[in-house]
């Protein structure tokens, strides 16, 4: 079993596979969540902020729980219009306020569907924002803990995980399958050429090298990545023929 106690995940050798879902919005149709669910281990669904409007975000977790995919919270800043890919300087208390609303909606969301939130994961521009500004990292951590406390998802070897970690809560180290990274260990900017991968081999190969490290302990590929579902199968069957088990960490 995996510990919920503070520090990184204790489910060793065990490698969860993610993505991003619940990112529809009305008539706007984003991804094949259908298709993508029944290759992940965890789900990292949309609240409302950056994507996803209350039925899609309904559906998607009923379709989580029916698959057995285990599901997360994706929190964004309030940016619907930009797909919460913009840095927005929100003052910590609000930020605060606005994952715990987030982690909040989701969660009875999901409890109607028979599931509930096992984890929280940063989506987009906040995802690397707390990775740079302590005082956003620390408002992310303050709503999991008033929450009641789950496991973080985030960059592996981030100090947003140190963060967490320091706050008693699990850190979960991420790894992308299909995105580029820079010598330093960041993930090449998407305004860039070559910044997202999409060629089933090359994606598994890095799923599998990122399941090897030490510090990875879940592997994401992105919904909205051209041929999700086909990727997706792809580091499920590499990850199976490296010998890496699969499976969700919360």
């Amino acid at each position: 079993m995996t510990s919920h106690a503070g520090g990184l995940s204790t489910n060793e050798g065990v490698v969860d596979l993610n993505a991003d879902v619940g990112e529809s919005f009305g008539r706007w149709q984003l991804g094949d969540d259908g298709a993508l669910l029944p290759h992940l281990t965890s789900a990292n669904v949309a609240c409302g902020f950056h994507a996803g409007d209350p039925l899609t975000l309904r559906h998607t977790c009923t379709m989580a729980v029916s698959a057995g995919v285990t599901i997360g919270a994706q929190v964004g800043y309030r940016d619907l219009a930009g797909f919460g890919r913009r840095y927005i300087d929100v003052p910590a208390a609000e930020l605060t306020a606005d994952v715990l609303y987030q982690l909040g909606a989701l969660d009875a969301i999901a409890r109607a569907a028979g599931g509930r939130v096992a984890y929280l994961k940063p989506h987009g521009a906040l995802y690397h924002a707390v990775s740079r500004h302590p005082g956003q990292a620390e408002a992310v951590v303050d709503a999991v803990r008033a929450f009641g406390g789950l496991p973080v998802l985030g960059l592996a070897g981030s100090v947003f995980l140190d963060a967490v970690a320091a706050a008693g809560l699990e850190a979960v180290g991420e790894g992308f399958a299909d995105r580029a990274y820079l010598p330093d260990g960041g993930l090449v900017p998407r305004t860039e050429r070559g910044a997202v991968l999409t060629d089933p081999v090359a994606v598994a190969a890095q799923a599998v090298e990122l399941a090897r490290a030490g510090d990875v302990r879940s592997v994401c590929i992105h919904g909205d990545s051209p041929g999700a579902p086909g990727l997706a199968a792809a580091v499920r069957a590499g990850l199976d023929e490296a010998g890496i088990p699969v499976g969700a960490f919360a």
